[in-house]
């Protein structure tokens, strides 16, 4: 890999010179890009997430604690396994601009909740060109270190997902699904977790691939935060089913995996760290997801928090969902 103040260019007698693409090439794979090295380790990381996330329920105290409702909540599984992601991806990728959920106090990170391994075989795939000469400062990464909380202290242990997602001016471009619980209800003995990653430009890991069946609508939304905008939405969609669910994460998922053909969440309750991780999942094999204005979402670091106009997602056909919202809803939310 070439030094990062390099890129195309070797400097001789004071001239930029331009480097033979032969030469590059072999400069290039010598190592790996700032981005496959963090995806490898995020999956790593996220990983261990999902360990901690598993471990704070088998413990049996949760330590909830209320945010701003009583359906806006954190657990000690939140704060543990966002220490733990925040200082591994710090420790490692010291450049990086790094966006919690959580708010905690700067404190000392025990060792244990530190994961200094990387998914070797995420290295062994090619970084996309566009990509290949990324620096580590001009990254950022959303985490969402419990995606579903409400629905974790409820027991609804398939909703709960870990994110960490991955954005380059603005726009997200790598992303890392774990699912703590994923495969739980087979019972004991089963092994439990998943994990999900992508890159733009080279796909999506980890799942099968699946949609629903021509001309039926499914719609995923929101479990535990709906309102009236929410469900007129949900109602224009003219939907065969509607699941009502928890977390960004798992909705995405529902997608990808045949079980919904759009997500509709026509509220301003959602935050950038639960939609940059799963709508790259999504946009690597061909879905979309916008505001209900059908506006992309940004990511750069000065960019506010909430997704104010919502969230609508789907593998296909998103024309068609975004010309159902109702001219009512847009009016309301605005970006």
């Amino acid at each position: 890999m070439l030094p990062e103040n390099s890129k195309n260019n070797a400097v001789q007698c004071g001239k930029p010179v331009r480097l033979p693409q032969a030469i590059l090439r072999l400069t290039m794979a010598s190592g790996h890009t700032v981005l496959m090295r963090l995806v490898a380790s995020a999956y790593s990381i996220a990983q261990k997430a999902g360990t901690i996330v598993r471990r704070v329920i088998a413990e049996g105290d949760l330590g909830i604690v209320e945010k701003t409702s009583p359906t806006d909540l954190q657990t000690k599984a939140d704060r543990l396994a966002q220490m733990s992601i925040c200082s591994s991806l710090a420790r490692k990728f010291p450049k990086l601009t790094i966006i919690g959920e959580e708010d905690l106090p700067s404190e000392e990170v025990d060792q244990e909740l530190i994961e200094d391994g990387q998914w070797e075989e995420i290295l062994r795939k090619p970084c996309p060109s566009q990509y290949s000469t990324i620096k580590e400062e001009d990254l950022v990464v959303w985490v969402d270190p419990l995606d579903g909380t409400k629905e974790y202290t409820e027991g609804l242990l398939d909703n709960v997902t870990v994110l960490i997602g991955i954005a380059y001016e603005g726009k997200a471009i790598a992303g890392v699904i774990n699912q703590p619980y994923y495969n739980y209800q087979a019972g004991p003995g089963a092994a439990l977790g998943r994990t999900i990653w992508g890159v733009l430009g080279l796909g999506a890991f980890g799942f099968q691939l699946k949609e629903v069946p021509a001309g039926k609508h499914i719609i995923t939304t929101t479990r535990s935060h709906s309102n009236k905008l929410v469900t007129d939405c949900v109602t224009a969609m003219n939907p065969d089913d509607v699941l009502r669910v928890g977390g960004a994460g798992n909705k995405i998922i529902q997608l990808i995996e045949g079980k919904a053909s759009a997500y509709v969440f026509a509220s301003p309750g959602c935050k950038k760290w639960d939609t940059c991780a799963p709508e790259v999942i999504l946009h690597a094999v061909g879905g979309k997801l916008t505001d209900v204005h059908g506006n992309a979402l940004q990511y750069d670091k000065e960019v506010k928090h909430m997704n104010s106009a919502g969230v609508l997602a789907s593998l296909r056909n998103h024309d068609y969902y975004a010309s159902r919202v109702p001219e009512s809803v847009k009016k309301a939310l605005v970006p």
